[in-house]
Formats: C-alpha cells, structure tokens, sequence
C-alpha cells in the first residue's frame, strides 16, 4: 500500500532530510587523497547525532555502519573500513536518518580530487538523470515516467541503469511501497499522487548492468569492474513541482 502523507507528516520527513543533505554537503568538504572511508563513516555518525538525528542504517538488516561508502567498481552497500581513497577515485556516499518517526535517504557520488574524463561523464549523467526523473515526480503522472526519464538519459550518454536495485517510497518505514526502478517505460505504474514521498536513486555503471555481491554479504560491485555511480534525493510529490527534502550545498 502506498501511503500519502500529511502536512504534519511531511514537516518531520523535511527535518529529517534536512540532516541527511546537510551531512552529505559537509562530508564534501573533508573527502580527500589519504581519508579513509572509516573516518568518513565516524564524522558522519558524531554529525548525524549533533543534529538530532539517529542512524537508519546502522543496525538495519544488520549493517554495522551509520552510512555506505563506495568507491569506485563498488555499486552500493560498501562498507566503511580502513581503506584509503586515492585521487582519482570516487566514492558513493548513502546515508539515512531518523528523527521523530520519519525517515530521509540520500546518496551522492563525490570525485576525489581530478577524475578522468570517462569518470567525469559518468558522475555528471547519473546526477542529470536523477534530477531528469525528480521532474517527472509531479501529480497526475505514471511512476515509470520517473523511470523512463532516468534512463533515457542513462543511455543516451552511453552508461547502463543498474537493475538489481532500485528507488522506494519512504516514510514511517526506511523503505515503503511503491518500489521505484531506474528503467522503464513511460506512461506505466501507480499513478502519482499529492502526499506522496519517494527516495530516487539512479545507480549508474559505465559498463554493463549486471552486479555482484561480495563476501561481505553487503557490497555489491559492476560484474565486470567498471566504475558505477549512484545519487539520491527523498522528494515529496506535489500539484506542481517535487519538493526535494534532502537538498544538500
């Protein structure tokens, strides 16, 4: 069952996604050559609690950590570790936060200093994509009109849409109906309404769709070692225009 929610249930869902863009903006700032993903995982954690906000994650199914961190071939679900980021590379960052009954999920793909072109490209369309499909989340369309969009988009600059795994509603539960993927045709699924609250997150390989999850149970990596992308916004569908709740600088 999808769940519309109420002006007062929107206003703790905007709370809690204000700490989730606000720690992913923050986390912008200290990512560098010689940090590792375990130091990125502590101040995330020390800031999500300063700001009032618990973990979604850590705890959830049994992941240990307050956020994903994943670089580079990594999809999504990477866990913080010892692991030093080296120029170059980039890493996936997701986090999720509670507050007051309510959840709000977010994700952002940051380089580590300067990135070859083909990474560039790859980090650029996949951000496009998730805000091409945000434009799509608006009253009176079809949910796969924001799948469509993210990838038509996906596609055409020659990346492919990982399958596996998709966006979700999101509310009083981290993950609600509908399930939203990244791919499919336009004018189908639920249709959208007022009230509604939906995490999007486009996760994009330069390669081939196909992924792999590691020993670790969590990590899920390109099948064929390519890098992949991934961002995220929890956005509230209106008359007009989606409201992002997650907005980060």
């Amino acid at each position: 069952m999808i769940v519309l929610k109420s002006p007062e249930e929107v206003r703790k869902m905007t709370r809690a996604g204000l700490i989730v863009g606000e720690v992913l903006g923050s986390l912008k700032e200290m990512i560098g050559a010689g940090v590792t993903t375990k130091e990125i995982e502590l101040f995330a954690d020390e800031r999500v609690r300063a700001l009032g906000g618990v973990s979604a994650f850590k705890g959830y199914r049994g992941y240990p950590a307050c956020i994903c961190t994943s670089v580079n071939e990594e999809v999504v679900h990477g866990i913080p570790s010892s692991r030093k980021l080296r120029g170059g590379d980039i890493v996936s960052i997701d986090i999720g936060v509670y507050l007051d009954g309510f959840y709000g999920d977010g994700a952002v793909t940051i380089p580590v200093g300067e990135v070859d072109d083909e990474t560039g490209k790859l980090v650029r369309a996949t951000e496009e994509a998730l805000y091409l499909g945000i434009q799509q989340a608006v009253e009176g369309n079809r949910l796969f009109d924001i799948s469509h969009a993210i990838q038509r988009h996906v596609e055409k600059n020659g990346f492919s849409v990982v399958r596996l795994f998709v966006g979700h509603g999101i509310g009083r539960e981290l993950h609600e109906e509908p399930q939203v993927p990244n791919y499919g045709p336009p004018g189908q699924g639920p249709r959208l309404k007022k009230g509604m609250t939906l995490a999007i997150e486009p996760m994009v390989n330069a390669g081939n769709h196909e992924v792999k999850i590691l020993d670790d149970g969590w990590t899920a990596v390109t099948a064929d070692g390519k890098r992949s992308a991934h961002f995220e916004h929890t956005i509230l569908i209106t008359e007009e225009k989606a409201v992002i709740l997650t907005k980060y600088n």
